[in-house]
Order: structure tokens, then C-alpha cells, then sequence
């Protein structure tokens, strides 16, 4: 994961070099865009990793609390979406 959010950083600082070299606006917007696209892709393995281990480790726990805990959380970061 590191490896893509290094990535993702030399991205970013090629789109200021982009905008500082007045670059054309759509080729700009373009690699915004990539950009989101990748941060949503490191944004799902999180979650894939947040539902293989803390919430797993919650439900095996058998603490009713935490398991609340870890839906409530899930939940909220639905609405957010």
C-alpha cells in the first residue's frame, strides 16, 4: 500500500508542476481524476484490511459492545458515502 501512496504523492507534485507550466485544463483535470481513482482504490483496500481484522476481531470476541462499535462505525462511514 505504501508503494501506491508513493504513487500517488509523485502524482499530485506532477499536477503542480502542471499547473505552474500553465498547462491545458483538461489534461490537468485528467490526472485529478487518475489521481481519485487511485486514492479510491488504496481508500477500498483499507477498508478490505478494516473488515478482515477490526471488525472480524470483533465479531470473534464475542464483546457485544465492540461489535456495535465496529457496525456503528461501518454505518457512519456509509453515510458519508
Amino acid at each position: 500500500m505504501r508503494a501506491r501512496l508513493n504513487r500517488i504523492e509523485g502524482q499530485i507534485r506532477g499536477i503542480a508542476g502542471m499547473v505552474d507550466a500553465d498547462r491545458y485544463c483538461i489534461d490537468v483535470i485528467t490526472q485529478i481524476r487518475a489521481v481519485r481513482a487511485a486514492l479510491k482504490g488504496v481508500e477500498n483496500e483499507v477498508l478490505k484490511d478494516h473488515m478482515g481484522h477490526c471488525v472480524e476481531h470483533a465479531i470473534t470476541s464475542g464483546d457485544r459492545n465492540e461489535q456495535r462499535q465496529k457496525m456503528k462505525e461501518l454505518l457512519d462511514l456509509l453515510k458519508q458515502l
